[in-house]
């Protein structure tokens, strides 16, 4: 089903599910993934996941924006965005259906 989300949780019990650690091996190795990856991209590195995608931190200039109620202008400091870049092949696979398991529902 669309709109679902995928939790830490949830990651864990796929990969106790799939490669037969323990819950809590499985659960601590999701939770190595992730903070190698968060600890990389504070530090402005690019993240990229072979057929998964990229992960990316960029720099936003200042600029002036507009409250969208009042009309009055409001200045925007300048910031780091995370941008995700999907591969080819995750796009081919979610715009062909072929992600090798049915929708969650």
């Amino acid at each position: 089903m669309s709109g679902s989300t995928v939790t830490r949780a949830q990651l864990a019990e796929a990969v106790y599910q799939q490669v037969g650690l323990s819950r809590n091996e499985s659960a601590e190795l999701v939770e190595s993934i992730l903070q190698e990856v968060s600890d990389s991209l504070s530090e402005g590195d690019t993240v990229k996941i072979s057929s998964f995608g990229s992960f990316q931190v960029r720099q936003k200039g200042g600029r002036v924006g507009r409250n969208p109620k009042t009309g009055e202008e409001v200045p925007i400091d300048p910031r780091r965005v995370l941008v995700f870049r999907a591969s080819h092949v995750l796009k081919d696979a979610i715009n062909e259906g072929l992600l090798g398991r049915p929708a969650r529902g």
